[in-house]
């Protein structure tokens, strides 16, 4: 618990870590304003600290994928403006639907470079060929675009039943329609979303937040940055780093507030972010934003990592307005009180106990957080008590929650890249390119460092920025991808994971949303009870697969998959289900379809 929340919270201090305590121990779930469901105890706990050895690798198959582009960002060796460190983010969805996961890779450029039409640097979107490569449908699609584009989420907006893309820059963002034949519109002005000036939009996140069965969308804006009145690398008023002349900021520079558009249903949105309070919490540097239902009432709230001031948790007041109650709730600050680099955002019921946990990225010389949810919205910074707070040397950016053994617990993975190149050479305990981290869910609310046993795809080293995952070759097993700066991507195909069970759930909406965003699913084999919610973007940045992925161990059956539709709350069961299929429920009709993979 962090000190500014032991300043609001006084004498309740012992309640909360009582309740804490209590909470390893109460029933799993419950549905908050909707129904409650029979409780499930806890499984027992593993005997041993350490876990098996591991049968899975990470091996970064983006070249033989066709995966060769770099990606272009800013200076190499140096960087001028604070523009050129931040990076982009990286998208894995499937845009024509036809159960594979596809890529969207964003892209950057340079100042002073003067790009030949034919060579400028562009975004490019990749279809699956379902034989674990890909093509480069860029042109035909309409999505090239050559600007500084820094983050990435995808839903669909006009519930047409194809999935849209939004995409931030600095600059201005861009609204992409889905015309469902491989092509895309830019509709940015006629549907309300566009910037008249320049904005560094960074993360953004799609997202039902009054339940009207239209999505709603969640910018968050970094940076005012205006490079002719900025102080760069050369400047007499030269910013410093270890007594490293570096670019400045985000401290020194102007903040900017975030906006929130509400859907009108009719393709047209209306930004509603004074009306709404996003605007209260006032100018910050906004990075990544995730909608999630962290007080298990029915609603999504939306938490954004702030870099080098407070972040911020906005609850859902249920009637079109949010409050910001971060500080209150925990998860504001370190465990110290101190205001942290908040870069990326991962969410999961890691221990899973019925409520959703945060994992965030943060700056070197300090730790990611980990926030365990006390189970009413409140949550607790269990960093070193869980086993995540034993690297601090790395510049933190993409991270997930993944099962990547497929154990029934999420684990989790950090991508890492620092932002000076300039550190390369001096004897600082840190460098420009860093490897991957690996952390396992160990079943008792500690994680393990793995990394060295995790393969050539964690231990190679970039300075990356943005990290999908999803299971791109659909064979039971989580994978990841991986924006690198100025290298190509990396594609970590996971090998090994699927030796256990799984199931993959992909949701279509009727009454809701036809992504299902906001919906809740939970998965129950024997004692063990898993569960997740469809969301938007997420990790840095990016957006990951909208199909939810349970690890399932040994079990060849579930015994319970529930599905809470986020408009009318109703609950779908669907009992004795097999494992390793990837189901396809629709709301309302129940389960139809489902995929099981030919053996190799």
């Amino acid at each position: 618990m962090n000190l500014l929340r032991r300043r609001f919270l006084g004498s309740s201090l012992v309640v909360l870590g009582s309740s804490f305590l209590d909470a390893l121990t109460t029933p799993l779930w419950k549905w908050r304003g909707a129904m409650r469901l029979e409780a499930t105890p806890m499984p027992d706990p593993p005997v041993s600290d350490s876990p098996a050895v591991s049968p899975v690798r990470f091996v970064d198959a983006a070249r033989e994928a066709g995966l060769t582009i770099p990606n272009v960002w800013g200076g190499v060796d140096h960087k001028k403006y604070i523009i050129e460190a931040k990076g982009s983010g990286i998208a894995f969805f499937d845009y024509d639907h036809d159960g594979w996961l596809d890529i969207y890779l964003t892209n950057g450029t340079r100042f002073d470079t003067n790009w030949p039409a034919s060579k400028a640097p562009t975004s490019h979107l990749y279809k699956n060929n379902r034989d674990g490569t890909f093509t480069d449908v860029t042109e035909k699609s309409g999505l090239a675009r050559t600007g500084w584009q820094t983050g990435v989420c995808v839903g669909d907006y006009d519930n047409d039943g194809w999935d849209d893309l939004f995409c931030c820059f600095w600059g201005h963002n861009i609204l992409f329609h889905n015309n469902g034949d491989g092509t895309f519109t830019d509709v940015t002005r006629n549907a309300g979303v566009h910037n008249e000036q320049i904005r560094w939009g960074a993360g953004c996140t799609w997202l039902d937040y009054d339940r009207d069965g239209y999505l709603d969308l969640f910018v968050c804006n970094y940076v005012k940055l205006d490079p002719e009145k900025t102080p760069s690398k050369n400047d007499p008023r030269q910013c410093q780093w270890k007594g490293i002349p570096v670019m400045c900021g985000p401290r020194g520079l102007t903040g900017d507030t975030n906006v929130l558009f509400h859907n009108n249903g009719d393709g047209t949105f209306t930004d509603v972010s004074a009306k709404s309070g996003i605007l209260k919490p006032g100018p910050r540097y906004s990075i990544t934003a995730v909608a999630y239902d962290f007080d298990n009432d029915g609603w999504p709230d939306v938490y954004v990592a702030v870099d080098s001031e407070p972040s911020i948790l906005f609850r859902n007041n249920h009637d079109g307005t949010f409050t910001d109650v971060a500080v209150i709730a925990g998860c504001a600050y370190s465990e110290n009180g101190h205001e942290q680099a908040g870069m990326g955002v991962a969410v999961a019921d890691y221990d899973c106990d019925g409520s959703f946990d945060i994992f965030k990225t943060n700056f070197a010389d300090d730790t990611c957080n980990l926030y365990h949810n006390n189970g009413d919205g409140t949550f607790n910074d269990v960093t070193f008590s869980s086993g995540v707070g034993i690297n601090n040397q790395y510049v933190a950016w993409g991270c997930g929650f993944i099962d990547f053994d497929n154990d029934g617990w999420p684990d989790i993975l950090q991508i890492n890249g620092h932002v000076y190149p300039e550190i390369e050479g001096h004897e600082l305990g840190q460098t420009f390119k860093n490897p991957r981290l690996v952390y396992k869910n160990l079943g008792d609310g500690r994680f393990k460092d793995v990394s060295a046993a995790m393969g050539p795809g964690i231990s190679e080293r970039f300075s990356s920025r943005g990290a999908a995952f999803g299971d791109y070759d659909n064979d039971g097993d989580m994978d990841a991808l991986v924006l690198n700066m100025n290298d190509p991507p990396s594609l970590l195909r996971n090998d090994g994971g699927s030796l256990q069970n799984w199931i993959k759930i992909k949701l279509i909406g009727t009454k809701c949303n036809r992504t299902a965003i906001g919906a809740r699913v939970r998965v129950i084999t024997g004692k063990h009870a898993q569960m997740d919610e469809v969301h938007s973007g997420t990790s840095v940045m990016s957006q990951s697969d909208l199909r939810l992925h349970f690890g399932l161990g040994e079990f060849q059956t579930v015994d319970l998959i529930e599905v809470r539709w986020p408009t009318t709350q109703k609950v779908e069961r669907f009992t004795q289900v097999k494992a390793n299929q990837i189901l396809t429920i629709r709301e309302g009709s129940g389960i139809v379809s489902a995929y099981v993979r030919k053996s190799k």
